[in-house]
């Protein structure tokens, strides 16, 4: 069968590439096209657009962008039209995507869509275009499925295809020796993969690590940019770029600096504490106040339905709050009472298996 898929972040090319992977065991006549990154782009197939064209966060930076945006979505409007896929597999990304869902279903081709939009955030009406547009949701978060039937849709929970991801990885025994760290604790900074938030997190995350001189700090960098560009922010100081090597970074790690978003679950299942920080644009954050109906910002916490992590947004967001929490978790109680609570977490993740379980019922759904 012929999958078209749509992932406009590096959390959904990741997600996206294991879904591809279980896809073909299932199927041994895939055919791929998508919009992606290099992971799904590994697993076979055709990528029309990559993700780093395509990212943008925030209301305002989405309204700077608008001629980018309907520029992308009419190429792959036109793309699907022209590949005549037999499903459409869209992955979060739902500004874009939910506009895909509708053009797809008025042509008439099924649309499943793996990892559901946050409408449980805000603008929970857009339940009702979803059921209109998409024949089959996956949900990954195990209190998206009561949400969803309390709106009257059936969806499917298949577990959190991070643990897929984790249960394959296999640490590298050298990772110290090959990136010349010391003797000293680890301390992560994960900015996150888009310019915005890369440009806003990782000067205030460099701000602080003069304070800690018997830790060694690294950034894990995003593929899509270059060591030039994280070295503007760097400068002198002494901290190592990491280029696709997270998982070993955050196993070795002691604490994290984390950009909200997927990476402040994937440090919590690695068990790192981890300060979770967020700066948008002004008049972004001002009409999310109003709109966005969740009392927190990070995976880690929603989860569990109560505060784990520390989340320091926009003005808190600071060199001396960063700095104050950060200490609170290298020793002492905060720590030990943090990682106590990823117990608790990890026992509502459930077990790895998302991924094969979502391919299953793709493949289920299209024979029926």
């Amino acid at each position: 069968m012929k999958y078209y898929l749509v992932a406009g972040e590096a959390s959904g090319d990741l997600h996206g590439a294991n879904l591809m992977k279980a896809i073909k065991a299932e199927d041994s006549g895939a055919v791929f096209r998508f919009f992606g990154g290099n992971k799904m782009q590994a697993e076979g197939g055709q990528l029309v657009k990559h993700y780093a064209d395509m990212a943008f966060m925030g209301f305002t930076e989405v309204l700077l962008n608008l001629q980018t945006i309907y520029k992308n979505l009419n190429a792959c409007k036109n793309d699907i039209i022209d590949w005549k896929p037999d499903v459409i597999i869209l992955i979060d990304f739902p500004g874009f995507n939910l506009k895909i869902a509708a053009f797809a279903k008025a042509n008439g081709i099924k649309v499943c869509y793996y990892i559901s939009p946050k409408v449980w955030a805000w603008n929970q009406k857009r339940v009702l275009k979803i059921k209109k547009v998409v024949d089959h949701m996956f949900c990954i978060l195990p209190f998206e499925v009561d949400f969803y039937k309390e709106w009257g849709m059936k969806v499917d929970y298949v577990g959190n295809p991070l643990l897929d991801e984790i249960a394959q990885f296999k640490p590298d025994s050298k990772f110290r020796e090959n990136n010349r760290f010391g003797e000293g604790k680890i301390i992560a900074l994960l900015p996150g993969s888009r310019k915005q938030e890369i440009e806003r997190l990782l000067p205030v995350m460099l701000s602080i690590t003069d304070n800690y001189p018997d830790c060694e700090f690294a950034i894990a960098a995003a593929p899509t940019f270059s060591e030039n560009y994280y070295y503007q922010f760097i400068g002198d100081k002494k901290v190592k770029l990491l280029f696709d090597n997270t998982y070993n970074l955050l196993h070795n790690a002691h604490a994290a600096i984390v950009a909200s978003g997927t990476a402040t679950l994937e440090t919590a299942l690695f068990k790192v504490p981890q300060v979770v920080v967020y700066k948008g644009g002004a008049i972004s954050i001002a009409i999310a106040r109003m709109l966005v109906k969740i009392k927190f910002i990070s995976l880690v916490n929603l989860i569990v339905n109560k505060k784990i992590v520390t989340e320091l947004i926009q003005e808190e967001c600071s060199t001396d709050k960063v700095n104050s929490e950060l200490a609170l978790i290298v020793d002492g109680k905060s720590r030990v009472e943090m990682l106590t609570n990823y117990d608790a977490l990890l026992s509502l993740m459930g077990t790895p298996g998302a991924s094969a379980k979502t391919a299953k019922l793709i493949l289920n759904y299209l024979k029926a």
